[in-house]
């Protein structure tokens, strides 16, 4: 998602603007791409030969920390329309901040899972550790693209191009980190459902 590089402008009397809808695009692609994965996901578990095992407990703490970075998001998104511009580069810090270390929880996850010999794919692996791999792989890469929004909006507040005048931006961010942690919700209330 490298929507930042185009010319920003704002909204006018003739529609919707076309990043914003292009950043729906991308999103209903995603939950599709999502759908598929978890409909999959059921699909192979009820075909059997389906290892059952305990989910790592950072994907807990990880459930937590997506929570805050989007109230760091929104109050960054706040701030913005307040003008107060320091407010807003902290709490771009602090999601940007909380979003790395989302990130270096699911890496801890993975490493919980590969210390109770459950691999992706190859031999000795089950379908139910792969699932898990990719389901929270292909979340890690969204939110890595995220990141890169978040430091490309945060880059733009520090040269003073996000205020109450110059919306677009911050608010097509925010948008997608509240979709990337309701993703990430609704995958982890999926996998303790069913798991």
């Amino acid at each position: 998602m490298v929507m930042a590089n185009f010319p920003i402008e704002e909204d006018n009397d003739h529609g919707v603007h076309p990043l914003k809808f292009s950043l729906w695009l991308i999103i209903i692609s995603i939950i599709m791409m999502f759908a598929a994965f978890t409909s999959a996901y059921i699909v192979r578990r009820e075909e059997g030969n389906w290892l059952e095992f305990n989910l790592p407990g950072i994907l807990l703490v990880n459930t937590i920390v997506i929570i805050l970075s989007s109230v760091t998001m929104q109050l960054a998104h706040n701030s913005a329309k307040e003008n107060n511009v320091g407010r807003l580069k902290l709490m771009l810090f602090l999601t940007l901040g909380l979003g790395i270390a989302f990130l270096v929880g699911q890496w801890y996850g993975w490493a919980d899972l590969v210390q109770h010999n459950i691999y992706f794919g190859g031999t000795g692996s089950n379908p139910a550790g792969s699932f898990l791999y990719v389901l929270t792989g292909v979340h890690g890469f969204h939110l890595i693209t995220g990141l890169i929004f978040v430091a490309i909006v945060l880059s733009s507040s520090l040269k003073y191009r996000v205020h109450s005048k110059k919306m677009l931006r911050i608010q097509l961010c925010t948008v997608y980190w509240h979709f990337l942690g309701g993703l990430w919700l609704y995958l982890y209330v999926f996998l303790r459902l069913n798991h």
